[in-house]
C-alpha cells in the first residue's frame, strides 16, 4: 500500500494482480488498483482530472491523462472520501504506475494538484 498527502487531499493506493484476466504466455498482465482520495481538510474539493505516468519494463513508457476518474468528478467535502478501482495492462510482469490529479476548491475555484504515490506493479511469481 502507498500513500501520499498533498493540499489535505490523503491517496491511497493499492495494486493486485488479476490472474484470472492475465495471460502471461501472450505478455499480458492486467492488474488492477483500489485508490481511496480522502478530504482531511476544511474546504470542499472536487476531483477535475487524472494523470498517470506508467512504466513497463518490456515496453516504452506511457502517459494517460483525462477527465475524472471512472466517469466521475467526484465532490469531497471536509472529511469525506472516494474509492474507486481501475485497471492498468502491462506487457512484462513488472511496472510502476505514479501520477496526479487536477482539483479545485469549491469556495474560490483555486486549483491545485494532488500526488497520486508510486507503487509498483509485479507479477506474484517474479518478485523474490
Amino acid at each position: 500500500m502507498s500513500t501520499a498527502v498533498s493540499h489535505d487531499i490523503r491517496v491511497t493506493v493499492q495494486a493486485r494482480f488479476e490472474a484470472g484476466q492475465s495471460d502471461p504466455s501472450a505478455g499480458r498482465y492486467l492488474f488492477s488498483y483500489r485508490i481511496t482520495i480522502a478530504n482531511r481538510g476544511q474546504r470542499t474539493a472536487q476531483l477535475l482530472h487524472r494523470f498517470w505516468a506508467i512504466s513497463d519494463s518490456l515496453a516504452p513508457p506511457r502517459e494517460v491523462e483525462g477527465p475524472g476518474v471512472v466517469g466521475s468528478v467526484p465532490v469531497l467535502e471536509p472529511g469525506e472520501q472516494f474509492t474507486y478501482t481501475s485497471y492498468c495492462d502491462l506487457r512484462s510482469g513488472m511496472g510502476r504506475m505514479h501520477g496526479s490529479y487536477r482539483m479545485r476548491h469549491l469556495d474560490d475555484g483555486s486549483e491545485f494538484e494532488v500526488a497520486i504515490p508510486a507503487f509498483d506493479l509485479h507479477f506474484p511469481y517474479a518478485a523474490n
